[in-house]
This record gives C-alpha cells, sequence and structure tokens, in this order.
C-alpha cells in the first residue's frame, strides 16, 4: 500500500515538538507538505522533512495528493481551517480547543461527515497508559460507586514552550480567544470525561489573569464540575504553577482512591479503604520540557483509524462536548452563577 501523504499547517512548538516527529516516526505516512506565515520558520521544517513549504493554506489545501492535514496554528484559525481542509477533501487532525464556538465546531462536524472524512481533536491524555488504566478500574466497578475527584494541569506558561516566547499568541485574545482554560483545562474537561466515563451537566467557575503581565486572556481557572450521576469535582487550569508542572488526577470512591500522575514514580496509585495500596508504574505523560514530547500516540491511533476505516480515536463530537464544559465555565465566570451545560 502506498503511504498517506501528510501536510502540517502551522510550524509551532506542537507541529516541531508532537506531530512532525511523530508522522516522520510512522511508517505509513509520509510528510510532503508544510505551512506557515513566516517564511523563514516553514522554509527549516521544509528541508528537514523534504517537503514543500506554503505560506498560504489555501494553496497547500489545492494540492489534491495531500491525503492528511494537522491544524497547528492559532486558536482562533482552528475551524476556518479545518473545514476548508474537510471540503477539499483531507482527513483532519486538529489541535484543541477544537473551536472558540459550539458554532464553529458543529460546523466542523457537519463537513467533516458531508466529506465522509475522519476529524479527530489531538486530546492526548486519554492515551496515557495511567488514564486507560484508571478508565478500565472504574468500568470494572474496582472503586465502586464514585463521589468526587479533583484534576489539575497547570505549569510555568507558554512563554516557556511557545516557539515566539512572551510575544506568543498565546497570550492575544484575538487570536488564543481563551487562555490556561483552553489550553490546559480542555485537556482535563476531555480526560475526566473519558475516565468517569461521564457527562457533566453543571458547571460553576472562577477564571482570573493573575500572573501574566503580557496577557489578556485568563492564566489560572478553577471550576466545580457535576456529572449526570451527582459525581462532584474541581478542575484546576494554570499558566502559574512556576516551579513544577502539575499534571495530577485524583478520583475519590466508596472502595478506593486512584491517584493518577501524583507520584513521580507510580503513574497510577489506588488506596483501598482496607488499607491495602497497588502501585503501577505505566509510566508518564508527555510533559512541555522539551524532550518530553514523543510518543503521544495521536498520529498513531489517527493514522490507524484512517487505514482501518475505523471511527475517529476522539470524534468532532467529543472534540465538542469536552470544549462545551469550557465555554460554560467562561460564562459562569461572567454571570457569578452555575451554568447547566
Amino acid at each position: 500500500m502506498s503511504k498517506l501523504k501528510v501536510a502540517v499547517i502551522g510550524c509551532g512548538s506542537i507541529a516541531k515538538h508532537r506531530h512532525l516527529p511523530e508522522y516522520a516516526q510512522n511508517k505509513q505516512v509520509e510528510i510532503v507538505a508544510v505551512c506557515d506565515i513566516v517564511e523563514e520558520r516553514v522554509n527549516e521544517f521544509a528541508t528537514k522533512y523534504d517537503a514543500i513549504a506554503y505560506t498560504s493554506y489555501e494553496e497547500l489545501l489545492a494540492n489534491q495528493d495531500i491525503d492528511i492535514v494537522s491544524v497547528c496554528t492559532p486558536n482562533y484559525l482552528h475551524a476556518s481551517i479545518s473545514v476548508a481542509a474537510l471540503k477539499a477533501g483531507k482527513h483532519v487532525l486538529c489541535e484543541k480547543p477544537m473551536a472558540t464556538s459550539k458554532e464553529e465546531a458543529e460546523e466542523m462536524i457537519r463537513e467533516a461527515e458531508a466529506a465522509g472524512k475522519k476529524l479527530m481533536i489531538a486530546h492526548n491524555q486519554r492515551f496515557v497508559p495511567a488514564h486507560q488504566k484508571a478508565r478500565e478500574l472504574i468500568e470494572k466497578g474496582e472503586l465502586g460507586k464514585l463521589y468526587s475527584f479533583r484534576s489539575a494541569f497547570g505549569h510555568g506558561g507558554p512563554e516557556r514552550w511557545s516557539v515566539d516566547g512572551k510575544d506568543s499568541w498565546f497570550f492575544r485574545k484575538e487570536e488564543a480567544f481563551i487562555g490556561a482554560m483552553g489550553d490546559l483545562g480542555v485537556h482535563k474537561t476531555d480526560l475526566l470525561r473519558y475516565i468517569l466515563g461521564e457527562e457533566f451537566v453543571e458547571v460553576g467557575a472562577f477564571v482570573e489573569t493573575s500572573s501574566k503581565k503580557n496577557a489578556d486572556v485568563d492564566d489560572s481557572a478553577v471550576c466545580v464540575l457535576k456529572t449526570e450521576n451527582g459525581i462532584i469535582g474541581t478542575l484546576a487550569a494554570s499558566w502559574s504553577y512556576v516551579a513544577k508542572e502539575d499534571n495530577s488526577t485524583i478520583i475519590y470512591g466508596e472502595k478506593a482512591t486512584l491517584r493518577l500522575l501524583d507520584d513521580p514514580i507510580n503513574s497510577l496509585v489506588i488506596q483501598y479503604i482496607d488499607g491495602a495500596v497497588v502501585k503501577y508504574e505505566l509510566g508518564g505523560i508527555q510533559t512541555n520540557d522539551i524532550g518530553g514530547q514523543s510518543s503521544s500516540q495521536v498520529i498513531d491511533k489517527f493514522v490507524h483509524a484512517i487505514i482501518q476505516n475505523e471511527e475517529s480515536p476522539v470524534s468532532g463530537s467529543e472534540g465538542l462536548k469536552s470544549l462545551q464544559v469550557v465555554l460554560s465555565a467562561l460564562e459562569s465566570n461572567e454571570t457569578k452563577r452555575i451554568v447547566t451545560i
């Protein structure tokens, strides 16, 4: 079988450290095109991956040889470029958050269906071994009835990670739409939905800009969430955890407490009601430290779904459900009310 031909639109850090190297490692695809409005940047990647350089995504999408497009642009362009790519007959892997509104996300989903193409949202936390094991244990009833949870995703901010440092688009509302809650919080809304196996129905939130002087988007958010069966808990997303990244989740049930990525060695720890403790060394999670970016599994799972014609591993409708929790959190902060999702 001939290799699927891949294009990456947006050559910032997520493309550099995840999409491009992971496509390069996958033997079933070939990187044929890269696109960025910064000519120097796109030329560098074109040379590295022996690909055609584009500064216009419209010109790239006119290339009929391309089968797959990764959308790695600033958030405000995710939906419009994804829709254009789907209309051009390409499968689309879009970075999170998938869109800046429910309407945009719904348009992406409609276009994928109309084109008969796969749309995947890059929520990699579902594929972390500890998180997959947690879902399995919860499904099996190992924790009994679930009562509560707390989850956090925080680090020192995009300036440590983005190619543009302190001048990054992440800090500008017109390009990012949302700050830490969209960058990190949406990962956790997706993860919690996945692990708990339930949808959220209510959210209350405080969303603030406190640590970043150069930002007009949030850098710290804390949400209280409630699922359809009454599991309640908190989600924190922050760019102000300056000492060390926190990516932990704790689930409290009637039979046990489950701790995820809360211990540097044991990525999953179960503490039972009778005092027994079971520890799993399942490996860590990709971090925002350079070198912690390999094998998110997102690319491999997307390519596999296309070749086998299976359902997208994180479909557009799944991405929308995770986005809606974030949109509702913003609404809660603005209205100072609990919002029904």
